[in-house]
């Protein structure tokens, strides 16, 4: 579903939904109070329905959770998209994913019903919900059959109000990193204090693990490449990712993008633009705008060229360096040797940088930015004209990325 159209659902139906829920929950709370976990819980549930990049930031919530309680299998729920880098990571076991499909309302209906079935059958004692103030996430983990819901919750806040059935109620912060506060919501299953995040702090110094990809996937890429872009041969690798997704805000502008890939191939790089089959003119534009400024240079599309993450991140492997704006390859290169520049604008590193030596972000600090809060359902109040992004210098980019290529060939 186009992404208003989920926020209009999100809003419009889920408000009187999480208020009857909240009732209903209120009054069965009378009968049969909610317990505490005492032992190990049977089962536990995650549910990070919408972000890809984010089950790469949640690492550390999942092997907290693995540490915590090892006898209690664990559980995803997101959407059906997402998947593959959830099986990629290996801190779930395949059987125990669960997933949603967005692609319609009917089809969004009939999967989360087939969901619910699922996870109420595993006998799910624990479900965290990941999602910043979401409240068909936040009914999932009340209609999943869990005892203790740990959620985002407003308190004393102005926020969206998500119901009262979150009975482990996490205080968003926003001024701490995303993958502490999934950390967060992991340590307050079994806290007693009040909120329940009031706990000692956690230091978060470990990347996520780099992934294990099939033996032959590397070399296959390595030499699909060789033999469909002949040109690439003997030059260093160079991957830029100018989209913005569902989110264009984000999106360095093509005439920064141009001259930084201007500057690459100056330099004897070959540079590519990689993108989802939907990026294509966008990808076309920019080689088309490289190729006027440097006749001859190299500089291809490779928008859909990979048929699956994994074979991105084979072809992560390959290149030395990855230039992208905020987003999914960003936080999937976090699981490779790549090294990687990130482009935050309407979004801030402080939140959302990967955690890895190997990625440096970029961020000019402008009084409106971030834009995209948890508060406005990442629906940016900017008239489209990023100059959080725009001020960002083609040169000081070029100069960072000559850096890291020195390093990565050292």
């Amino acid at each position: 579903m186009n992404i208003n159209v989920q926020r209009w659902v999100d809003r419009w139906v889920g408000i009187p939904l999480c208020a009857a829920v909240s009732v209903m929950d209120a009054v069965l709370n009378r009968v049969k109070p909610v317990a505490k976990v005492e032992a190990e819980p049977r089962a536990i549930v995650v549910i990070l329905l919408s972000e890809m990049g984010s089950l790469v930031l949640a690492h550390d919530m999942f092997k907290r959770l693995k540490t915590r309680y090892p006898n209690a299998p664990l559980h995803a729920l997101l959407f059906g998209k997402n998947r593959e880098i959830l099986d990629l990571m290996g801190v779930i076991d395949p059987a125990n994913v669960h997933t949603v499909d967005d692609k319609s309302l009917k089809g969004l209906l009939t999967s989360l019903r087939q969901a619910v079935g699922e996870l109420r059958r595993a006998h799910v004692d624990v479900a965290i919900d990941c999602e910043l103030f979401s409240r068909i996430s936040s009914l999932l983990s009340y209609f999943s059959g869990a005892r203790v819901r740990v959620g985002f919750y407003r308190h004393t806040q102005e926020g969206l109000y998500r119901g009262t059935h979150i009975n482990r109620r996490v205080p968003y912060n926003p001024y701490h990193h995303i993958s502490a506060q999934f950390l967060a919501l992991a340590r307050s299953i079994d806290s007693t204090a009040h909120p329940v995040s009031k706990l000692p702090v956690t230091t978060l110094t470990q990347a996520p693990p780099q992934v294990t990809l099939a033996p032959d996937l590397v070399p296959g890429i390595a030499q699909r490449l060789a033999a469909d872009f002949p040109a690439l041969t003997g030059k260093p690798l160079v991957l830029v990712y100018p989209g913005g997704g569902i989110l264009p805000i984000r999106a360095w502008p093509l005439d920064s993008y141009t001259a930084l890939c201007a500057g690459l191939v100056a330099d004897g790089c070959a540079v590519a633009v990689i993108g989802l089959k939907d990026d294509q003119a966008l990808a076309r534009q920019l080689v088309a705008n490289v190729q006027n400024d440097c006749p001859g240079s190299t500089v291809i599309d490779l928008t859909g060229y990979t048929r699956s993450i994994a074979e991105l991140l084979a072809l992560f492997h390959i290149a030395r360096l990855l230039v992208t704006n905020d987003g999914g390859p960003g936080q999937f290169a976090a699981l490779t040797p790549i090294w990687t520049l990130m482009l935050f604008g309407p979004e801030t590193p402080s939140l959302y940088a990967p955690h890895t030596p190997r990625c440096y972000s970029f961020y000019s600090h402008w009084p409106c930015s971030p834009c995209l809060t948890a508060y406005n359902h990442r629906a940016s109040y900017c008239d489209g004209d990023n100059q959080c992004l725009k001020v960002i210098q083609a040169d000081t980019v070029l100069a960072k990325a000559r850096e890291c290529l020195i390093e990565m060939a050292a």
